[in-house]
């Protein structure tokens, strides 16, 4: 992998905008707040070419009760970001209840007909740096309920129409969302420090042109 010395200026600068005034690994140690507008968040992004060698789905282990309440990641998700609240039942069974799926812009009712999506979806994780971690650092990564950007309910047709794919290959059919969605993208890679490639980097540059470059606060996760 080539990373470019222009991540070496961009972190350089980065660094004053770490809180507190520390930094372990490339943008900072777990727990540091970053805030920063759209566009700087993307240049403190390094570029290194992808790596899927080894790439396995069960790498990163999901969905997990972490806290043990009965119900787990996928469930925890659901209920979060329901627009009307489903029944729980033992188990956590969910049933009825209705979600706005943002990709589409339509509502669906019922658990069924949504899929939980890893908003950078696992493989992408893995090519731009996931296929360095720890097994719990993928199982992390894989479950993160600490920033609502990450994971998101949507619809099972536009979650499989998306599959591994970054924003180069697929934006939300919803054009309105398209900013919203950029910005969290942008905003999870951050999170979890991980690295972006010439396309990529490219294809998001042009993309935000038109999004508000407002401030991005970002809490890193490792």
């Amino acid at each position: 992998m080539r990373i470019l010395t222009a991540f070496a200026a961009a972190a350089a600068a980065l660094a004053a905008l770490i809180t507190p005034a520390h930094a372990d690994g490339p943008l900072g140690t777990k727990g540091d707040t970053l805030s920063m507008p759209l566009a700087d968040a993307l240049a403190a992004l390094p570029t290194v070419g992808e790596n899927r060698a080894g790439y396995q789905r069960t790498a990163f282990k999901h969905w997990v009760d972490a806290n043990r309440d009965g119900c787990n990641t996928r469930n925890e998700v659901l209920k979060a970001e329901a627009v009307t609240a489903p029944e729980q039942a033992a188990g956590c069974e969910l049933s009825g209840g209705r979600w706005y799926s943002a990709y589409s812009n339509t509502y669906v009712d019922a658990p069924r007909g949504l899929d939980i999506d890893h908003l950078v979806p696992l493989a992408e994780a893995w090519d731009s740096g996931a296929f360095a971690w720890t097994p719990k650092e993928r199982e992390a990564y894989a479950n993160d309920l600490g920033d609502d950007r990450s994971l998101i309910a949507v619809t099972t047709t536009t979650n499989r129409s998306k599959a591994d794919k970054d924003p180069a290959e697929w934006l939300p059919p919803y054009q309105p969302y398209h900013c919203q969605y950029l910005t969290d993208w942008i905003a999870t890679k951050l999170r979890w420090q991980l690295t972006i490639d010439d396309t990529e980097r490219n294809t998001l540059t042009q993309a935000i042109a038109p999004c508000p470059n407002q401030p991005l606060k970002v809490t890193l996760a490792r």
